[in-house]
């Protein structure tokens, strides 16, 4: 969508110094760059927000509007009373309104912000449209870490090591979409939302599948409210370092995790004993979430069961396995010996194998190959 950034930056994680150097491309040779805030009044909450991002997509327009081909989305304007709007939110807000403008392939977004730090932060905001991203909390503190010796390399470094981290981490995920460059990824939206109000989807991520409702603006607003609250509170309090939260590594006081010691110690004594009892006591942990929700059945209620189909109606274990079948996975995709394997085993059920190629190319020895597994497994 944008081929400008693409010949000025290697990846898409960008320094903070090379954020300077986009931001100070304006007016040299004809490059126009123009830093939009996303922040709005924490204070003013749903319409507030809602505000913000009206006032930010139409500044955008305008920009485009006046030949600005790079953009930056910014947050660093917070204070204690602006609050960042997030990166997602903003990004994929102004992508789609420039869309729907007709103009989106004018301009590259640029997002400068806090808040992305990990592999899934910049595969969203790179597929809702950003053609770079500056992590500059993440950088400045990997640099602090580095100067205090936590980090046994020195700051430049460890900031080429997390960038290459990221940019592997962003290539793997691509790769394992059947996309093999950043720029097919770049805008592509291939998500499905879970947990957001229809509403919120339609106007900032159009076109995103979503099967379930959740989240709406206002429940976006309350949460950065909540986090503006902590960082910047009414009063001062004693703390010490920052709330681990637990959403990564089990903690008693963080986050539930629906596999916590607890649970997972239930399933090893129960494997290790043959423990039906035990099993059951695990299974009651992980199949009430009554008081703590952590998956989507979680939310449902099963009816009282139907009543049991006589056994006679029922179909034999030899007719049911003559419709198994296994997927479609090209020889390139799994190994000689996984294919020989579900080629034997589907033999001798009486099921279907498939090697997913076409009957073209190297397929066929691979057929002839399969054939002979099939004389030498034999069939029921």
């Amino acid at each position: 969508m944008c081929g400008v950034t693409a010949s000025l930056v290697r990846s898409p994680v960008i320094f903070n110094n090379e954020m300077d150097k986009l931001r100070a491309l304006d007016g040299w040779h004809g490059f126009r760059a123009r830093t939009l805030a996303t922040v709005f009044r924490v204070a003013e909450g749903e319409q507030g927000l809602a505000q913000a991002l009206d006032r930010l997509c139409a500044q955008a327009a305008a920009a485009v509007a006046e030949g600005c081909q790079i953009l930056i989305l910014s947050d660093r304007g917070f204070d204690r009373e602006h609050a960042p709007i997030p990166s997602l939110l903003s990004c994929a807000a102004v992508h789609h309104h420039l869309l729907r403008e007709g103009t989106r392939t004018r301009t590259c977004l640029v997002v400068e912000s806090g808040e992305p730090r990990e592999v899934h932060d910049f595969c969203l905001l790179i597929g809702y449209g950003a053609s770079a991203v500056n992590p500059y909390l993440a950088l400045e503190v990997i640099e602090t870490l580095a100067g205090e010796g936590v980090i046994r390399v020195d700051a430049a470094t460890a900031r080429t090591n997390y960038t290459k981290a990221i940019s592997k981490g962003l290539v793997k995920v691509i790769s394992k979409m059947g996309i093999s460059t950043v720029q097919s990824y770049h805008g592509a939206q291939v998500f499905e939302a879970i947990g957001l109000h229809s509403s919120l989807v339609d106007k900032y991520f159009a076109g995103t599948a979503s099967r379930i409702s959740g989240l709406d603006l206002g429940g976006i607003a309350e949460e950065v409210r909540r986090q503006h609250r902590r960082a910047f509170p009414s009063r001062t309090l004693p703390q010490i370092g920052l709330d681990p939260g637990g959403g990564y590594r089990f903690r008693s006081e963080g986050e539930h995790h629906l596999f916590n010691p607890e649970s997972i110690s239930k399933l090893q004594v129960a494997v290790r004993t043959c423990s039906y009892e035990i099993y059951k006591q695990y299974a009651q942990l992980i199949n009430d979430q009554s008081k703590n929700l952590a998956t989507l059945r979680g939310l449902m209620e099963l009816r009282h069961p139907r009543p049991a189909v006589p056994l006679d109606q029922v179909e034999s274990v030899e007719e049911v396995v003559k419709r198994f079948k296994t997927g479609a996975m090209s020889y390139g995709s799994i190994s000689k010996e996984a294919h020989e394997t579900l080629a034997i085993a589907m033999n001798r059920l009486g099921g279907k194998s498939n090697t997913g190629e076409s009957p073209s190319g190297f397929a066929a020895p691979l057929r002839t190959k399969i054939r002979g597994l099939r004389t030498r497994a034999g069939t029921t």
